[in-house]
């Protein structure tokens, strides 16, 4: 292995990644995987995680399922626990679950403002809670929040979850504040959008998506792999000096 292998390599490692029946969440897992790392991979799906499972086994890497409701308070906290009983500890954390209501403040019902922030804001800090004490024994850990363009822009109709993201990405800068001294990093990732069933149900109306596309300078939407390929970075040693960033992967949305 030649030295830039070693400085990104997973070999050894541990990640937990939320949402990861799919989409994005399911690129990551393979991704590191691939890497080297053995996953925890979490979500509601249970025949998406079914075929997670197989996609990393057959890199040669361990696979734990865990189905779980991350809209819950118990949810996060037992998955994080089961994921500890399988590995003894974490080595990332990967919060990518997220979930979107697409109405006007006035038209968002209280229950979908929960329903958004419990899934995309307080679901990640549940599993830091649980998964952080290990990382901070041990003198190492990665957490990476993946998050939003939303959280840094306005858009229409977004309230619920431009909120969470937000929150989102403050709540990396604390995690950072409190935890670098232990050789923790955190950081948000924040794509623009990417053409997963949720981005397909968001914008993949032509009506809708072509104006939102040509406000991007490299004017196309994102693949899953670009945003894996980033969250393996973050989690390498290769970064072990950015800390408490929001990175925008956005084709130049946010230059404007």
């Amino acid at each position: 292995m030649t030295e830039w292998q070693d400085r990104f390599t997973l070999a050894g490692r541990t990640a937990l990644v939320t949402g990861a029946s799919k989409g994005i969440g399911f690129e990551i897992c393979r991704v590191l995987a691939d890497a080297g790392a053995d996953i925890a991979a979490v979500a509601r799906d249970k025949e998406g995680l079914a075929s997670v499972k197989a996609e990393v086994e057959k890199k040669g890497r361990r696979c734990v399922a865990i189905e779980s409701d991350l809209a819950t308070v118990d949810g996060p906290r037992s998955a994080a626990r089961e994921a500890l009983r399988a590995f003894g500890v974490v080595d990332v954390l990967a919060n990518n679950a997220g979930v979107t209501t697409i109405r006007s403040i006035i038209d968002t019902p209280v229950e979908d403002w929960e329903w958004v922030n419990n899934v995309n804001l307080r679901a990640p800090y549940l599993l830091a809670q649980e998964l952080v004490p290990a990382m901070i024994q041990q003198k190492r850990g990665k957490v990476i929040n993946i998050s939003s363009q939303s959280g840094v822009v306005a858009l229409d109709d977004h309230g619920a979850y431009g909120a969470s993201k937000g929150g989102l990405n403050m709540f990396t800068k604390v995690m950072t504040v409190e935890w670098a001294k232990h050789n923790i990093q955190c950081n948000s990732v924040c794509p623009t959008v990417i053409l997963t069933p949720m981005g397909e149900m968001v914008w993949g109306d032509p009506a809708k998506g072509d104006p939102m596309k040509a406000k991007i300078p490299a004017a196309r939407f994102g693949r899953t792999t670009e945003v894996a390929d980033l969250v393996l970075f973050l989690s390498s040693s290769a970064s072990d000096l950015i800390n408490g960033q929001t990175i925008l992967i956005d084709g130049g949305f946010t230059a404007q």
